[in-house]
């Protein structure tokens, strides 16, 4: 032992001398900052210095919360590895050991070793060792024997890995370390890999306790892991911005940064469509409920592919059960969704300012239901037994828009009704007024708009006295009206009147409950002619997978269409217009149906031989379904593609 002493003094000095050594660089490097910036002695002893009690409480206290989450990770490591002698350390970043596992019946040598509760391994105490090198370097590593710079410290073997907080700070670092091992540092590399495994899960353990109201995207390169252990996780918040990530994902945006010509480290506060081609509208689409296969993620840089997963918020997740989405959400407000984290948060903040008379802008792409919010707004408030006025601001001639919503008196200009016309607004007296399309209004009317919302009256056209009116404004726009101020095509006075609270509905292809909305369609449709529809699944898949540029608007005229043409009561895919039936295959019906009879397999012999089959069956196709074992909508399909139309339905 004294003679290992010897040799190991001898080599750090022959270090710093600059002579040549075997020792990895990590070590090579520890052992100078020893000797130059922390003026260590290689040939000087240091007895491990363990804290007193009250100042080990001190840095167990300010690590309570963290402790609390590692807790299960560390007894589930330390069971693994106490079997083979191991002890286990968990730092804090000062490299002060808060907790530790070790044989109680070896507690005396530990305590002597350093390798104990309380003990201080920071490397400017003592000297090259695996927790202090892990805190200087902020990479894992195994300081084995004789890599110690202390050469009392020359029969232990440890291996550390650092665990990085949610900003990407130095949180802690955990250590197993043993009193004796085998002489070949690679017999330990693989307690660094189940070190840093171990890390890894307490880090993100660690980010979902404290993230646990926010967004949640887990990335990962492979499908199989990605629900259960992915490598990647971070947090993002209603805005889109990154508020936490584990340290891999650090690693992965720091090189997307560098193949997008940047150098940087610090990520918090950036917007994930930064790195990734997805925003925060986008995350539903990366639902756990869909196939994993269906879930992918490109980076902006590199373009890689990665398997995705996002998890809303919980109060985001409430209103899955429509019966029960929270005790504040008014009914009209909660008919219109069913499960979907965006449509519940701007319906939940609707719900609020409901009862109001604050000014609402409704935001959102053409076709998303602007319109149907400001109904249920409307009916969900105290003005409710009121009148509702809708007025489009874009379909209204610029020379008729002023008498339209304002009035004019009798005679007041040439073709004027005799007997004057009220006007929209006085219309909604004691109700509400909702301008539908506000982005499109001329300025000139904007002008007089402004005016009635600022004062509370309206003066129609060839009228002195201004009208006092009690209205509930409600305006909605496709466009971007920030930017049609900056380009002072609207006002900005009139843009802060409109927006005492804005609501942005996102647009359809971004909700997860666009089969409940579909449903919801089909039953309403149903009470128009008594006759419920049904969606084959292959219909109802190409309904679900299709991007909806038209959004709400464009699904409803989608289901009219398919209601009116299909047979029966069952909506199959040939049903379906023809945008849709292009956008899974590239083709249109014709080529659907080709593609279709191929998979179905019927030959030109068996489908010749439909038609006799339906004569047997006197056109019962339920009666042939069950003859040729096929289903209903099978027959269906082949009649259709065979032009077979039965007796009682052809012209004659």
């Amino acid at each position: 032992m004294r003679q290992s002493r010897v040799a190991h003094i001898d080599e750090v000095l022959a270090l710093m001398m600059g002579q040549t050594t075997e020792r990895d660089r990590v070590i090579q490097e520890s052992w100078r900052r020893c000797v130059t910036e922390h003026g260590l002695d290689p040939i000087a002893s240091r007895d491990a210095y363990i804290l007193p009690q009250e100042r080990l409480n001190e840095h167990r206290d300010a690590m309570e919360e963290f402790l609390h989450t590692a807790r299960f990770g560390l007894e589930t490591l330390y069971r693994q590895v106490s079997c083979l002698d191991y002890v286990m350390l968990l730092t804090d970043a000062k490299g002060v050991t808060v907790d530790f596992m070790g044989d109680p019946t070896y507690s005396g040598y530990l305590r002597k070793a350093g390798l104990y509760l309380g003990s201080d391994w920071h490397e400017e105490l003592a000297g090259t060792c695996a927790v202090g090198t892990c805190i200087a370097t902020g990479e894992p590593l195994i300081v084995h024997q004789s890599d110690h710079f202390d050469a009392s410290h020359i029969s232990l073997t440890c291996t550390c890995a650092p665990i990085f907080d949610t900003n990407g700070d130095l949180a802690a670092a955990l250590d197993i370390s043993a009193l004796h091992s085998p002489e070949p540092k690679l017999s330990q590399h693989l307690a660094l890999q189940l070190v840093r495994s171990f890390t890894h899960k307490i880090e993100n353990a660690n980010l979902l306790n404290r993230f646990r109201g926010e967004w949640i995207l887990k990335l990962s390169k492979a499908q199989e892991f990605l629900d259960i252990d992915p490598e990647y996780i971070l947090a993002v918040d209603a805005n889109g911005c990154i508020i936490g990530h584990n340290s891999r994902t650090r690693e992965l945006l720091a090189r997307e940064c560098r193949r997008l010509g940047h150098e940087k480290d610090r990520f918090i506060g950036e917007p994930l469509s930064t790195f990734f081609e997805c925003d925060v509208s986008n995350l539903p689409r990366f639902a756990r409920f869909r196939p994993s296969d269906q879930r992918t993620m490109r980076l902006v840089g590199g373009g890689a592919m990665l398997f995705a997963q996002a998890m809303p918020p919980p109060l985001a997740s409430l209103p899955r059960q429509p019966a029960t989405p929270g005790p504040n959400l008014p009914l009209p407000l909660r008919e219109m969704f069913s499960g979907d984290p965006m449509m519940f948060e701007a319906l939940r903040r609707a719900a609020k300012i409901v009862g109001t008379q604050m000014s609402i802008l409704i935001q959102g792409e053409t076709g998303t239901g602007k319109e149907h919010l400001a109904k249920a707004l409307h009916a969900a408030s105290p003005r409710a037994d009121k009148p509702f006025v809708a007025v489009n601001c874009a379909a209204l001639p610029e020379s008729l828009i002023e008498s339209e919503l304002f009035g004019y008196e009798a005679g007041s200009f040439t073709g004027a009704a005799s007997k004057g016309k009220k006007g929209l607004v006085l219309g909604a007296e004691g109700g509400t007024l909702f301008l539908d399309e506000i982005g499109d209004m001329p300025l000139a009317s904007q002008t007089r708009l402004l005016r009635v919302l600022a004062e509370r009256e309206v003066t129609p056209l060839g009228k002195v006295k201004p009208i006092p009116i009690d209205i509930r404004v409600i305006a909605a726009t496709h466009r971007d009206l920030v930017e049609l101020v900056k380009a002072k095509s609207f006002r900005e006075d009139l843009y802060f009147r409109l927006n005492g609270a804005v609501l942005t509905l996102p647009p359809l292809r971004s909700r997860i409950d666009v089969k409940w909305l579909i449903e919801r369609l089909l039953q309403r449709g149903s009470n128009r002619d008594d006759a419920l529809r049904h969606l084959s699944d292959a219909a109802l898949a190409a309904l679900c997978a299709y991007s909806w540029p038209g959004n709400v608007r464009e699904l409803v005229n989608c289901l009219d269409y398919a209601s009116a043409v299909c047979s029966e009561q069952q909506i199959e895919v040939e049903d379906l217009p023809e945008s849709i039936l292009k956008s899974l295959n590239g083709a249109g019906p014709a080529a659907l149906a080709a593609n279709r009879a191929g998979d179905e397999g019927p030959q030109p012999d068996a489908l010749n031989g439909l038609e006799e089959a339906l004569r047997e069956h006197h056109w019962n196709v339920s009666a042939v379904a069950r003859a040729l074992a096929v289903d209903r909508s099978t027959v269906h399909r082949r009649m259709r593609r065979l032009g077979l139309v039965p007796p009682q339905k052809r012209d004659f």
